[in-house]
């Protein structure tokens, strides 16, 4: 038997190709929940263009935040060392980041600044992804001067978010005000954004093609839970007793996720998994770089709104005095455009790794986007049947369309399990 009561070494391991996804990730996400949900619900307590805005800005935000613990979790072995202490700390700088949420644009008067706040938080949950990278970037000169251009970026970022909190004070109120701090968020997610793409290509790896594509497909699942929540607070926000049309709202409600989560996890997922595997050096980073961090982030926002239209709509079928009506243009306008957003993204997410396009998704786009203007004048629950009719019509189209392709894949990725179990299960009899 192995000594387990060895001493664990401290110093930080760099990951390899069979790295996986380990519980401390799975747990470092959960604070990502509470993040989202706190994103729908403040831009639902005041809905309009301008809140939309913020959240948009504010999720790009916490994506780059996340994106670059995952690739952390890429490059090294996360639960060793001092890595779970320097995690739980990120942590909670996250969940701080999502208490402001309701306050990171507009201060509320009595406490901490709130934009402050945030700025600060954002910085530290940066700069120690930096601190991370360093430990394992020693022998590394190339990747070593990268951690030096990212740590400007992370500076020149924090400055624009500072000057946000600190700037709007001493403008107008009113319209210069509001523009003049979105257009400073937004130049702090340029800059972020701009700079991972153009330091990408230069010292960095993608060490496990595996994990990279499992991280990605748990935060999509955490945003498919803020999405449940999202609906089900909507359902149950109105102090009326349930009925008929709210229960078929709710059933129609877990049909179109259902549908979303089998649209991304069925065969694009594994086949994308699959290339990334076959992907090498510049040409893998390249594909992570594209088709997971950017062309993921649509794909989120795109579930964001869906989850703000659909929590709009399940609190409009859950009155009865307005059940039969229908729903507001802007409910109408998130819950159509979130689901042809989200499919848009992983439209491009396909065609990027896989270099190929599924031609049902592209009609079920252009669908999403005609049948808008005609289902602001449908009852709220016709409304929400259409949309369910078009998921339901995606998927089971796909399911008879593209039935040979799908039994190859899952064969293939069946065979590499097989693979793997039997090579772990030598393994565990030659050391028991």
């Amino acid at each position: 038997m192995p000594d387990w009561s060895a001493r664990r070494p401290l110093r930080i391991r760099a990951a390899a190709e069979g790295t996986r996804v380990n519980r401390l990730e799975l747990f470092f996400d959960l604070v990502f929940v509470y993040a989202f949900f706190n994103i729908a619900r403040a831009t639902t307590d005041d809905l309009n263009g301008i809140s939309l805005v913020h959240a948009l800005l504010i999720i790009s935000l916490l994506w780059w935040c996340w994106v670059a613990y995952a690739w952390a979790g890429n490059s090294i072995r996360s639960g060793e060392g001092m890595v779970p202490v320097v995690m739980f700390t990120v942590m909670a700088a996250i969940f701080i980041v999502a208490l402001t949420i309701s306050e990171a644009f507009v201060d509320i008067r009595g406490g901490l600044s709130g934009p402050l706040v945030f700025a600060c938080c954002y910085f530290v949950v940066r700069i120690l992804f930096v601190a991370l990278q360093w430990h394992v970037s020693a022998d590394q000169p190339q990747l070593n001067a990268q951690m030096i251009r990212v740590s400007a970026t992370i500076v020149l970022a924090t400055a624009f978010l500072l000057l946000a909190a600190l700037l709007p004070e001493h403008l107008p109120a009113g319209t210069i005000r509001t523009w003049t701090q979105i257009g400073l968020w937004a130049l702090a997610v340029l800059v972020e954004y701009t700079a991972g793409y153009l330091a990408a290509p230069h010292g960095w790896r993608i060490a496990s093609a595996g994990h990279w594509a499992e991280r990605f497909s748990l935060i999509l699942l955490v945003a498919f839970g803020e999405l449940i929540i999202s609906v089900g607070v909507g359902g149950t926000q109105v102090p009326h007793p349930i009925t008929w049309p709210l229960v078929i709202a709710a059933v129609l409600g877990i049909v179109i996720t259902a549908a979303l989560w089998w649209a991304y996890f069925d065969i694009v997922a594994l086949a994308a998994e699959q290339a990334l595997h076959a992907a090498r050096g510049v040409d893998r980073v390249m594909l992570a770089r594209d088709a997971y961090i950017y062309l993921h982030l649509p794909i989120i926002a795109g579930l964001m709104l869906l989850s703000l239209g659909g929590k709009e709509a399940l609190k409009h079928i859950g009155d009865p005095d307005v059940a039969h009506v229908p729903m507001h243009p802007v409910a109408i306008t998130l819950l159509y455009g979130g689901l042809g957003l989200y499919l848009l993204g992983h439209l491009c997410f396909q065609l990027r790794i896989l270099g190929t396009l599924t031609w049902t998704r592209v009609g079920a786009i252009v669908l999403t986007g005609v049948l808008i203007p005609l289902a602001v004048d449908l009852p709220a629950l016709v409304a929400l049947g259409v949309l369910a009719g078009i998921c339901v019509a995606l998927v089971g189209g796909e399911l008879i369309l593209l039935a040979g392709s799908r039994r190859s894949l899952r064969e293939a990725v069946l065979e590499e399990h097989l693979a793997h179990e039997a090579r772990e299960t030598a393994w565990r009899r030659q050391h028991r």
